[in-house]
């Protein structure tokens, strides 16, 4: 069994993390689950929130909005809409964007109304952290 877990996080504009880990904890679109070494191989969407990179006791958060994590035993690689570093985090952006999601909640239905849920949620748990 692996001690380490080598982990990449990718937004369009950069690379934001890439290393060997202890843990990754994600925000799935079907629920959060967490990465170890040795993971069994697994592919799932990500929804709006934080991703916590847990590395020898320190905790690293980013936040994410939409993407993919690709589950490997050996690595773990997060391909995401969006990523910043938490302590980066523009809250007036998140604000705007929890208002923008609000005005327009009502006029959604099925899925939709879903995923925007589950953005709203996530922007909110963000704010509040």
């Amino acid at each position: 069994m692996a001690d380490k877990l080598n982990f990449s996080l990718v937004s369009p504009e950069r690379e934001l993390y890439s290393g060997e880990v202890d843990q990754v904890d994600i925000p799935g679109a079907e629920g959060d689950f967490g990465v170890f070494p040795n993971h069994s191989p697994l592919m799932a969407a990500i929804r709006t929130g934080a991703i916590t990179v847990y590395l020898d006791g320190t905790e690293t958060k980013f936040f994410v909005q939409g993407g993919f994590a690709d589950v490997m035993p050996t690595g773990l690689t997060i391909l995401a809409e969006r990523a910043v570093a938490l302590e980066s985090l523009d809250r007036s952006d998140i604000e705007t964007q929890i208002a923008s999601v609000e005005a327009n909640l009502e006029n959604l239905n099925g899925d939709a109304a879903v995923v925007a849920r589950q953005n709203l949620e996530g922007l909110r748990a963000v704010l509040a952290a």
